[in-house]
């Protein structure tokens, strides 16, 4: 289980060490340590595309094998030792670039998760379960249409996080992926029309969420909102957006849907 500071008082003390302690000299450049379900990840492309300077990433895998609780249950223990063993190696920030390995457990256990690394390291930390419902609010949603790549169990404990967080989801559907090895390839029209068709069964939604680190969301978010007429989040592009701001830039980049163009 992650570790959790013993007080309120104590978390504030270090976060604000921690915020001290990652303070950058002029002109330094900021490291993002992200840590990704799969063993052996790489830096995804999609990264040094939206944020080619300005931030150093860092990446690291905790070897998720299955999006199946008891997949996440095998792994969860890992995710503070790697975020220390990120400080080590120089990151001033901590993302945890998961979205069901981080809110399986609902949202009391993604704020516990949080709190328990930015203990262990003295760093601002988030997630990417932190990051969607950020985006989320950012853009004003309150009914929410959600795509997935996830099975029905895993629909569902994404239903309870939302709702946690203060969202009415209309509807979840997903792709019955537990891992993408066994599954035919997720092209991007593919993914671009079962987005669209998940929303359009439900023409309350005032927004679209796309949950999986997993699936390629980025070149698709534009033609999504043009489709659909709503605001449009997904896991990746979205947290990548909400770390790089933890690590002190603005995260607007133009030209992937409504919410990256913001300032």
């Amino acid at each position: 289980m992650p570790i959790i500071p013993s007080s309120r008082r104590d978390f504030l003390r270090i976060a604000t060490a921690g915020a001290a302690g990652s303070a950058l000299a002029a002109g330094a450049q900021p490291v993002l340590g992200m840590i990704f379900p799969p063993a052996n990840y790489q830096v995804p492309p999609e990264a040094r595309l939206m944020y080619p300077s300005g931030v150093k990433f860092l990446a690291e895998g905790v070897g998720l094998e299955r999006m199946t609780p008891e997949g996440y249950d095998k792994v969860v223990d890992k995710i503070v030792p790697t975020a220390v063993k990120m400080a080590k190696a120089g990151a001033n920030a901590i993302s945890v670039m998961g979205t069901s390995l981080t809110f399986y457990k609902g949202a009391a256990f993604n704020e516990q998760l949080k709190a328990g690394i930015s203990k262990a390291t003295g760093l601002r930390s988030t997630t990417m379960s932190t990051a969607i419902v950020e985006g989320l609010r950012t853009v004003g949603a309150r009914r929410v249409a959600v795509a997935t790549a996830y099975n029905e169990v895993v629909n569902q404990r994404l239903r309870v996080f939302l709702e946690e967080s203060g969202f009415e989801v209309l509807t979840v559907k997903g792709l019955g992926i537990e891992r993408f090895e066994d599954s035919p390839p997720v092209t991007q029209d593919g993914l671009l029309k079962f987005s669209a068709g998940v929303r359009e069964s439900v023409p309350k939604a005032d927004s679209l969420l796309v949950s999986c680190g997993a699936l390629k969301t980025l070149e698709i978010l534009a033609p999504l909102e043009q489709r659909c007429k709503v605001p449009v989040v997904s896991s990746l592009p979205h947290a990548l957006w909400a770390s790089v701001r933890l690590a002190g830039l603005s995260g607007q980049v133009k030209g992937y849907g409504s919410l990256l163009a913001r300032s």
